[in-house]
């Protein structure tokens, strides 16, 4: 294995809109109705595949209009959806370095949001190159991204451990190649890696 590719929420940055709504709304059940049925991962998925955040907000504005404020929310408050870096990925990314290994991130992330992540956080400084869905207007799971990870960095999929949360991006790497693993924790990943005799 010459190279690990790093999904970017839930493996290196922790994101979680819960972060901002939980002080919007008086009640738990409320935030999650909200997320589920307004400002849900399916309209999200739009903004990382490129759609700009203003024609995502007007749309759902028109939609429910009794929640407008909330909704501008979800682009103003975006920082403060970010809970830091994963705990100990920063070091195992470092590690992983160390011993040689090109590292790569792709990620899901709207073009607009994903610079301000990009200048917070140091463990992106450790990374020999990014693909973000929202400049290629593709996501995961769909093949194209990760075929143009592939070409763009010259990368051969056999030789490439892809790391994601999401169980559907995981079964799309197989699908064209690349060694995978779902991530869980950094120290379950750390066996991981272990066991394949990449650490």
């Amino acid at each position: 294995m010459k190279n690990i590719v790093f999904d970017f929420g839930g493996v290196l940055v922790d994101w979680n809109p819960r972060y901002v709504y939980r002080h919007i709304f008086d009640l738990p059940e409320e935030t999650e109705w909200f997320l589920t049925n307004v400002c849900n991962g399916e309209w999200n998925a739009k903004q990382d595949a490129g759609r700009p955040f203003e024609e995502g907000i007007a749309l759902l504005k028109k939609q429910y209009p009794a929640y407008a404020g909330q909704i501008e929310a979800y682009y103003a408050r975006w920082e403060d959806m970010l809970g830091g870096e994963i705990k100990d990925m920063p070091a195992l990314v470092q590690e992983l370095k160390d011993k040689g290994y090109k590292l790569y991130g792709l990620t899901n992330w709207s073009a607009q949001t994903f610079p301000r992540a990009r200048a917070r956080y140091r463990v992106f400084d450790l990374l020999d190159g990014i693909v973000v869905s929202g400049e290629e207007k593709v996501i995961k799971p769909q093949p194209e991204i990760f075929h143009i990870l592939l070409n763009r960095f010259h990368l051969q999929a056999p030789e490439c451990l892809f790391i994601d949360d999401s169980p559907a991006n995981v079964a799309a790497a197989r699908r064209l190649g690349f060694d995978a693993l779902q991530f869980e924790n950094a120290s379950a990943l750390r066996r991981r890696l272990q066991e394949k005799n990449i650490l």
